[in-house]
């Protein structure tokens, strides 16, 4: 891929999630914001806003690159001709979006037939976003941008962890993961793609789900590993396809997580 190549496809990932951003702000925080629920059981929103923004999304990479594939929540997928994937997710955390939490976000990354090569994460309420791949490692907000860094925390015992939900997977999953919640300084959830955010930015050293799709999980991948990190499947496997995903900071503390994780 030319230099040129990648700076049209950083504009353009850039733009769409402007593009995102307006489509979305008019829903959050607006009172009697409807939702439907996906799932046949448990609860899987999505709203007015998750369509809006993938269309929008959508609007931009089909004008700018009509050949590439496109792989989304919301609608079906797109074929391509390109060997270049868009996989977006509008609105990662729409349980957060509804409740009025700004820890959702715009997932847009760029995938090759191997795995994601770039990815964005953007917080259009806090105007944050992070950039991972094809030459950036950055992150700009209200106090400015500075470049994407993990932290170099190597045992458990002192490593903050973060995952949506406590109740994660299923009832072997959610073994395994007290067992290694138990073992380190810290524990948070609910924060969804704004985990892998923090991790990049070096607040963090673990995040651990179950149960994710591609769209999930894309993008961060290519932010964190962009910043130095690592992400992989419980076994040590790629995980850009989805289900168990475990994020780290570094080498040393993903090895003592994944030596817990897969015993499952």
């Amino acid at each position: 891929m030319t230099a040129a190549s990648a700076a049209e496809l950083l504009d353009i990932a850039n733009r769409a999630a402007d593009a995102a951003r307006f489509a979305i702000l008019p829903y959050f925080r607006s009172l009697g914001l409807e939702s439907e629920n996906k799932a046949a059981s448990g609860f899987d929103p999505v709203t007015l806003a998750d369509r809006d923004a993938e269309q929008a999304i959508r609007a931009v990479l089909t004008k700018e690159r009509p050949d590439d594939a496109i792989l989304g929540e919301e609608f079906a997928q797109k074929a391509g001709t390109t060997g270049l994937t868009w996989v977006i997710d509008p609105i990662d955390g729409t349980r957060g979006f509804l409740a009025g939490t700004p820890t959702w976000g715009v997932l847009i990354a760029v995938s090759d037939a191997e795995k994601p090569i770039y990815g964005l994460i953007d917080q259009p309420y806090t105007g944050e976003r992070w950039e991972g791949g094809l030459g950036k490692a950055a992150f700009s907000g209200p106090q400015g941008a500075r470049s994407l860094r993990v932290r170099d925390t190597a045992t458990l015992d002192q490593a903050i962890l973060f995952s949506t939900f406590p109740e994660i997977g299923s009832f072997a999953e959610r073994t395994v993961f007290d067992s290694l919640a138990g073992q380190v300084r810290l524990t948070r959830y609910g924060t969804d793609c704004y985990a892998y955010g923090l991790l990049a930015l070096g607040h963090i050293d673990l995040v651990v789900e179950a149960g994710l799709n591609p769209y999930d999980i894309c993008a961060p991948i290519a932010v964190v590993e962009a910043a130095g990190g690592i992400v992989t499947d419980w076994t040590g496997g790629p995980a850009h396809g989805g289900g168990r995903v475990l994020a780290a900071a570094n080498r040393q503390v993903h090895m003592r997580a994944l030596k817990i994780l897969s015993g499952v």
